[in-house]
């Protein structure tokens, strides 16, 4: 029987939540049915060193998107493959006018976001007008689901909902490798927050929080690094907070939540957050901030953990408290995620919409 080839297209693989999630994918297809390729601008990202040695890598060495439509286009046309799966949001816009051009292969886009509230350049949002020309979209969430269909109109019968998937293997593996981090210190609890140091991410209201907390013994440990890093630095001075710990980009960021009593997601919206199921896969209690982007369907009312207001600084910082004087079930934590997103569940789900495309 002919495999299906199947092109992946990223900028890169850098530590990003869509490069962990197409790279599993492209990892995990079943080689009886699937020939992955993935095609990327540039080849580079630390998501390279988990790829698997049958995954062909196409590098078209092209800085910027909106170069890349081209040398893309001139991929797909030499190669001609069964089915082209897009896995980022600017170039999922640009490619969605092209696509009748290949009446002989399928398009599948998968969004990375809420596009009304992550999409505000009104060139890129002028190509989702075309988005109805993919044969196969992937929403992450019910939220992203609901956005697509009444904000840019697309066919509910294009749309498939399929949540991300959590590699416990991988993450188990880092945890084993690694140990408690020494910046934890002896008497204190440590909270973790992770994410690009950008508005979307709400440190700036996390740091707001922590002002409140300053007589508490709780730590807080801030992994990423971006646009808003010298801001933040800045704040955390204004507030004098010597509770709050800047860490940068993290290679192993799961030796901080396997060992932390609390993981805090502050974001003001989402696509479905990577880093809230790893956090569970890591048996980690977490509050989460009520935020567009899946984290409903994520968090388990007192199981995994809890939704609130962030924006209200005090009333957060109050459930704080509270959660670390509790006592949480960490295997009971882990079996909420795994039960519902694991590997091999959501594998079953892409594979089956990849082959209903191609039938």
């Amino acid at each position: 029987m002919k495999k299906i080839s199947v092109i992946f297209i990223l900028p890169d693989l850098e530590m990003g939540g869509a490069e962990r999630i197409v790279t599993t994918i492209a990892n995990h297809l079943s080689r009886n049915r699937f020939e992955p390729k993935i095609l990327l601008l540039r080849k580079q990202g630390g998501y390279l060193d988990f790829l698997q040695k049958d995954v062909e890598i196409i590098d078209i060495n092209t800085e910027r998107i909106r170069h890349s439509l081209k040398p893309i286009l001139a991929e797909i046309y030499r190669r001609r493959p069964d089915i082209v799966f897009s896995g980022y949001g600017e170039v999922n816009a640009y490619l969605s006018l092209f696509i009748k051009l290949f009446p002989k292969t399928k398009f599948i886009a998968r969004e990375t976001n809420v596009v009304t509230k992550h999409v505000t350049r009104k060139e890129i949002r002028f190509f989702y007008n075309f988005y109805n020309n993919y044969h196969r979209i992937i929403a992450q969430s019910d939220d992203m689901m609901k956005d697509l269909v009444k904000n840019f109109r697309i066919k509910p019968d294009k749309i498939a909902k399929i949540n991300n998937p959590v590699n416990f293997d991988f993450i188990e593996d880092k945890i084993t490798a690694s140990h408690k981090p020494e910046s934890f210190r002896y008497n204190y609890r440590n909270v973790v927050a992770i994410g690009n140091l950008s508005p979307r991410k709400g440190f700036d209201n996390l740091l707001k929080v922590f002002s409140r907390l300053k007589n508490e013994n709780i730590l807080l440990h801030i992994l990423g690094d971006g646009k808003d890093r010298e801001m933040l630095h800045q704040m955390k001075d204004f507030l004098d907070l010597k509770n709050v710990i800047f860490h940068g980009r993290q290679e192993n960021p799961y030796q901080f939540l396997a060992h932390a009593d609390l993981f805090i997601l502050s974001s003001r919206y989402e696509g479905f957050p990577n880093v809230l199921l790893e956090a569970g896969a890591c048996g980690t209690y977490s509050l989460a901030n009520y935020c567009p982007g899946g984290i409903n369907e994520i968090i388990q009312n007192n199981i995994n953990g809890e939704i609130s207001t962030i924006e209200d600084h005090e009333g957060f910082s109050r459930q704080i408290v509270r959660i670390l004087h509790e006592e949480h079930d960490k295997e009971a934590i882990r079996n909420s995620i795994k039960s519902r997103f694991s590997k091999n569940i959501i594998m079953d789900q892409y594979e089956k919409v990849l082959l209903d495309l191609v039938k």
